[in-house]
């Protein structure tokens, strides 16, 4: 059995790598890629077998796939680029004989309107189209998108166009183990689990961050259109900068909220918390 794992350069494939690796799957089974093999070179050194894979690439694709019997498809990460190059996975998967695909769509995909979903829901179809036997993971927010900014929040407090909304936004170690799970146990195949952790809004993100560092930091509520224009001028290009605000759109009406019950029952615990989260980052 060979558990082939895409973006094992970027944190959540490396996480789902170590997941794996601690669930006792032997490294030898274990296919780690990227497109750069060189910074994966520590896991060839434990004995993970690494490849070289590029979704613009599709012969690349072809031969990092040979002998998998399961693939770990995380979905890339350049917007507007990802229904063609999520094809070009999908095409290989295919052609390979891969026996289960486990891919990371974003929450409640079948349904949302956000920008950011339509990819995914482009991508889930080609996956039901192929005929591959294959599970979604339908991933909330990841808590290291707010933690990550806390010298920002210090220095400005949050911002955000989310009104009261609440965010289920789980830990990417939490979600790594997730898919670890499905990966390593029967029964998965053909279903679609909606992820995320305890929910918050953005008020309680400002004081539980204002809390636990004893600096006031509070949220302020902007329309979406004055929220982008705010993320561009802090650096961010236009048109991501047009998608978070959108995404904060959706998040006031609840398009990234859902209960914690899949999570949970997947990795056998309750999700990384927000205090924790922020403690961490603290």
């Amino acid at each position: 059995m060979s558990i082939v794992v895409t973006g094992a350069t970027g944190h959540l494939g490396r996480l789902i790598v170590e997941s794996l690796l601690r669930r006792g799957v032997p490294a030898g089974q274990i296919v780690a890629l990227g497109r750069d093999v060189n910074r994966l070179a520590d896991l060839a050194d434990r004995g993970l077998v690494v490849r070289t894979a590029d979704y613009d690439d599709l012969d690349s694709l072809r031969a990092a796939f040979a002998g998998a019997q399961k693939l770990m498809f995380v979905s890339g990460s350049e917007v507007g680029q990802r229904v063609r190059q999520h094809g070009n996975v999908i095409t290989a998967a295919r052609e390979a004989g891969v026996g289960l695909v486990v891919y990371t769509s974003i929450a409640h995909a079948d349904t949302s309107d956000l920008q950011m979903a339509a990819e995914h829901q482009a991508t889930e179809r080609q996956l039901r189209d192929s005929g591959l036997p294959h599970v979604l993971l339908r991933n909330s927010w990841y808590l290291e998108n707010y933690t990550a900014q806390l010298p920002t929040y210090l220095a400005h407090g949050v911002a955000g166009a989310a009104g009261d909304g609440r965010v289920s936004a789980a830990a990417r170690a939490d979600y790594a183990e997730a898919a670890a799970e499905v990966l390593t146990t029967d029964g998965h195949a053909g279903r679609a689990y909606e992820l995320g952790g305890e929910a918050f809004t953005m008020t309680e993100l400002a004081a539980e961050v204002a809390r636990q560092t004893g600096q006031d930091v509070r949220y302020t509520d902007l329309p979406v259109d004055r929220y982008t224009e705010l993320l561009v001028a802090a650096g961010l290009p236009e048109p991501y900068a047009a998608a978070l605000a959108d995404a904060d759109r959706g998040l006031a009406r609840g398009a990234l909220y859902v209960p914690v019950d899949d999570l949970e029952k997947l990795i056998g615990r309750r999700p990384t918390s927000l205090a924790d989260a922020v403690r961490a980052a603290v």
